[in-house]
């Protein structure tokens, strides 16, 4: 591909992403825009890296070293793709890396990290509807996000990565195969499986939440 053509491609991404013309600024080191990346990404970052490794400050820890190695390579950056999908290939490798070194962890359950004064970091969860309004709905809607994110450790890496990726970024099938290095017919076979087997994990406890029907006579 000639210099016109890379230069052509870099303002096709530039026009239509906002977040690649922030990482331009980045690159240029106008102040404050490393910082306003931070702000915009930091939250979805940790959702998605908390999934995948179970453990709330080891997805912090993931993803500073996402956003170091963003602020590391920031002088060679070239807007070639959306930016959220080069940002996301970041994590995914960093997250392969750090789940080869030293395997899964086990999943911590709301409340564990307690802080030393009480307070309490909540991950974010899948979300899943259930009835509102009442104590005892709620407490439903946290007992059903533990069976949902236990449910959700239950698919290996690539699955799992494909579904979190769907749901909090919603990404098309070939957003996710960009970042997970994968074309998009292969995307949505993964997903497929992975959404069968989510389903029947939790298709017993839906079956339980689904209120009974009421007969003609009712």
């Amino acid at each position: 591909m000639s210099r016109a053509e890379l230069d052509a491609l870099e303002r096709q991404f530039t026009a239509r992403d906002p977040d690649a013309r922030l990482m331009l600024q980045i690159r240029d080191d106008v102040p404050g825009a490393f910082e306003a990346m931070v702000a915009r990404y930091q939250d979805r970052l940790v959702g998605v890296l908390y999934h995948i490794v179970g453990n709330f400050e080891e997805a912090e820890d993931l993803s500073q070293d996402v956003f170091l190695r963003v602020y590391r390579t920031r002088k060679a950056y070239r807007p070639r793709a959306k930016f959220s999908t080069w940002l996301f290939t970041i994590a995914n490798n960093l997250a392969i890396n750090h789940a080869r070194g030293k395997g899964r962890k086990p999943l911590k359950t709301v409340g564990s990290d307690a802080g030393a004064d009480g307070s309490v970091d909540e991950a974010p969860v899948l979300n899943v509807a259930s009835r509102e309004g009442t104590a005892s709905a709620q407490m439903r809607k946290v007992e059903l996000s533990e069976i949902v994110r236990e449910a959700l450790q239950g698919l290996n890496e690539d699955q799992k990565m494909a579904v979190l990726l769907s749901k909090f970024e919603e990404m098309s099938y070939a957003e996710i195969g960009a970042v997970m290095n994968r074309s998009p017919a292969a995307i949505k076979s993964l997903l497929s499986r992975a959404r069968n087997q989510l389903r029947e994990r939790l298709e017993p406890y839906l079956a339980l939440e689904s209120p009974p029907t009421r007969g003609a006579g009712g």
